[in-house]
């Protein structure tokens, strides 16, 4: 067979020859194309290969300018820019074409060498490698191009031998030193600027939590002494003895006002001063004080003062802490009840010998108290199916007079299968649901939680939803849950639902039901959807994720869920004539189901991350019945899941279901594994790439009744996991992003063993393989 020549490659590098050409002929006469720039370091023998590596890359992203765009060695942009020409218009076609397609070239400047020389040094010495030379000079690549190579003598580093605060008898020298401990100055770690900036702005935030309110990080004096030899560092830290005398003294609180019902536009104020809160005296210096209270300026009563006194940690009385002035802002905000909120300071003259006082006032812009929303959306769910939600929302916020939001929601949608080839069914949905959530612990009996954190949460929430799933059946769920939600640490937040009821009832059984009841191969799903279920259980949640930091390379998530089922009512509910234990006439769920999703992310360049997550979870049945309720199984397979594989498709086990609708993808099981890797690479601000590989299967916990052999959980299930990948297209629009990943089987665990590995079989050019193995999931937001 004859071989094709590749003629639009010779044609496409024809071009970018002769746009060559083009940049030379027309750039200004004694002018060269600046084309990036290379380092050489000269390093002390002290210095390490990694070290060094290091301090070259920081050393290139420092160079300026950056050089042009290029292709193959070609700088296409500036030959562009060229070929189009000068506009005679600014706002014309031609000078938007040249904007978009075309860059102006980027010339070799001798200032440019300079300036980024110094600058170099600079960042050498605030590193610790004092003495350091940088000098540059251009090199040419070609008649036309040319390059900076800069060559940088890095002597040996210099590290901090000791650390010493020192100060008088002060108020503010004394609080540094009491904050010296936790300092980020160290014996035998290198010196370096930011570090010491760092620490700087660290003793100004221990100060201000420590009530001097005007004390700021350029009132550190840092005193450094080379004397001690053998590329040493002496530190002394110190406060500069001309700082304002406000900066001296610690400031306390003596009167709080609150203005919740202010407005921006007409900025006025109610007159009528409601007290709210007067603490007990708990500094001795204090007896001075004439006032120490809460007033809430609410002549409406619209707002309980208790409110106030929860979320405002600021204390009449009490030093100044700037720890709990932010934590009073995030609390007022995270209300959801005021639109707008600040606050300000008023010093009030002085107070003692050493120490002054503020008013604090805090004016809130509350939000309407009732609101209505009509909102149409789209969704897509985990088994297949596509459509519409119309959902009518009432929101009451301050519903009892202590922040409390009260919200109701009625919905209804139609969904249907996607891609069924006529064999699906239509699914319309019902519903209405209410949330009250309380900004605090609701409970007969006081219960402790860290006050350095937001507040916690109460919530009640009752729904009905019903279902129903044309010529199969109807189903009707009632759920009603109460619990709380709390934070320990800005990483870690519980969550606990202690009383969790959902009471499910099928109904309406259509003629499709049937056939498939009838139907030993798809019986399984639906043998369970004819007996009602009751689940009576409490939800524990733990979140555990890094602390926000743009810096850090690597940063993960854990969550944790723990449900048990059934046991308080397995105690007090005698068995019947039937052997079960039930409520109303229905047997309630008795389990215990746990399961961990952990996430981990690495940045391995500025616009490259390695993104992966493992889910493990296991339910298991026992009393009162054989096997999990179908409402608290796990699934594979999908947009979030194994994307080679259609939703719930997946198992248990080698457990095959090949008619591709939703009728037949109703199963589950009680044990699931998955692992999922991705890298994601951005192609500038909007577009993104990824390439991805997923793994995992659900098994059954008990026994083999229900899906037959190979579906429970084994030692053999490394062999059974679904394995596929593919790649994926990403376009982020800020608010949201749409992601299209398109993946083929790499493992398919219900072909018969040693056939499942099918990578040798892929043919893209079959169109009936592609039909069969290619997927492509079209879904909002990341997979994980």
């Amino acid at each position: 067979m004859k071989r094709t020549q590749p003629y639009w490659l010779v044609a496409l590098l024809t071009c970018l020859l002769l746009y060559s050409c083009n940049v030379a002929k027309h750039l200004p006469a004694g002018e060269k194309l600046y084309v990036g720039a290379d380092f050489v370091l000269n390093t002390d023998s002290t210095i390490s290969k990694a070290e060094k590596s290091r301090l070259t890359d920081q050393l290139t992203a420092l160079a300026r300018p950056r050089p042009n765009k290029r292709l193959f060695g070609f700088p296409y942009k500036v030959g562009l820019y060229y070929f189009i020409g000068e506009p005679k218009k600014e706002k014309g076609f031609r000078a938007g074409l040249r904007r978009r397609f075309g860059e102006a070239p980027v010339l070799a400047s001798a200032r440019g060498l300079t300036a980024n020389s110094e600058l170099m040094t600079n960042v050498l010495e605030n590193e610790g490698y004092f003495r350091s030379q940088v000098a540059g000079e251009f090199v040419d690549v070609n008649s036309y191009q040319t390059k900076a190579r800069y060559t940088a003598q890095v002597p040996q580093r210099y590290l901090i031998d000791s650390v010493s605060f020192i100060g008088d008898s002060t108020l503010v020298a004394k609080a540094m030193f009491n904050a010296s401990p936790r300092s980020l100055l160290k014996a035998g770690d290198p010196f370096v600027l930011d570090v010491i900036n760092t620490e700087k702005q660290r003793i100004a935030d221990a100060l201000k939590q420590r009530g001097f309110y005007y004390f700021l990080p350029e009132y550190v004096a840092m005193l450094t002494d080379t004397a001690a030899g053998n590329h040493k560092v002496r530190f002394y830290v110190a406060i500069k003895p001309d700082i304002p005398a406000a900066a001296k003294v610690p400031y306390f609180i003596r009167n709080v006002y609150i203005y919740p019902n202010y407005t921006l536009r007409t900025a006025r104020r109610d007159t009528n001063l409601t007290e709210a809160y007067q603490p007990p005296v708990t500094n001795p210096a204090d007896t001075g004080l004439s006032l120490r209270r809460f007033y809430i300026v609410d002549s409406a009563r619209v707002f309980k003062p208790q409110l106030f006194n929860d979320v405002i940690s600021l204390r009449p009385g009490r030093r100044y802490n700037s720890r709990a002035q932010d934590l009073s802002l995030s609390r007022l905000v995270n209300l959801g009840t005021f639109k707008y909120v600040r606050n300000r300071f008023e010093p009030v003259g002085r107070y003692g010998r050493d120490s002054a006082l503020f008013d604090v006032n805090y004016y809130l812009t509350p939000l309407p108290r009732k609101s209505v929303r009509l909102e149409l959306s789209g969704n897509s769910r985990s088994n297949n199916l596509a459509g519409t939600l119309l959902t009518l929302s009432f929101i009451g916020r301050n519903f009892l007079g202590r922040a409390e939001q009260l919200t109701v929601n009625a919905t209804a949608g139609i969904d249907l299968q996607v891609g069924a080839a006529g064999r699906g069914v239509t699914n319309y949905r019902y519903g209405t649901d209410a949330t009250l959530s309380f900004p605090r612990l609701v409970s007969p009996f006081p219960i402790r939680y860290d006050r350095r954190q937001i507040l916690p949460k109460t919530n009640i929430s009752v729904g009905y939803e019903l279902l129903q799933r044309d010529s199969l059946y109807n189903l009707s769920s009632v759920r009603a849950s109460f619990g709380y939600a709390f934070r320990t640490s800005n990483r870690v937040e519980h969550s606990i639902s202690l009383f969790n009821v959902n009471y499910v009832h099928s109904f309406n059984f259509g003629p499709k039901f049937y056939d498939a009841l009838s139907n030993p191969e798809t019986s399984g799903p639906f043998v369970r959807l004819i007996q009602d279920q009751l689940i009576l259980s409490t939800i524990y949640t733990l979140n555990i994720t890094s602390l926000p930091n743009s810096a850090r390379k690597y940063s993960n998530r854990w969550t944790l869920n723990i449900e048990p089922s059934g046991n308080l009512a397995g105690l007090l509910v005698k068995t019947d004539s039937l052997g079960y234990k039930s409520i109303f006439d229905v047997p309630f769920a008795q389990f215990v189901r746990v399961d961990l999703d952990t996430r981990h992310y690495f940045q391995l360049t500025k616009s490259l991350v390695w993104a992966n997550r493992f889910f493990g979870g296991v339910g298991i049945p026992y009393g009162n019945i054989n096997e999990m309720p179908f409402v608290r199984q796990y699934f594979v397979g999908g947009a979030n899941s194994v994307r080679a594989f259609r939703p719930r498709a997946v198992g248990p086990g080698i457990y095959s279901n090949t008619g591709g609708t939703v009728l037949f993808q109703d199963g589950g099981g009680d044990v699931k594994l998955e692992a999922n890797t991705e890298l994601r690479a951005k192609l500038g601000s909007i577009f993104q790439l990824a390439a991805f590989i997923d793994a995992g299967n659900v098994w059954s916990y008990t026994d083999e009744t229900v899906y037959g052999p190979g579906s429970q959980f084994n030692k053999d299930f490394l062999k059974q996991l679904a394995i596929g990948g593919g790649i994926g297209l990403r376009i982020d629009l800020s608010y949201f992003l749409i992601r299209a990943d398109l993946a083929t089987p790499f493992q398919k665990p219900y072909l018969p063993e040693g056939q499942r590995w099918v990578l040798n079989q892929i043919n893209f050019g079959s169109r009936d393989w592609r039909r069969e193995n290619l997927l492509l999931n079209i879904a909002v937001g990341y997979p994980f």
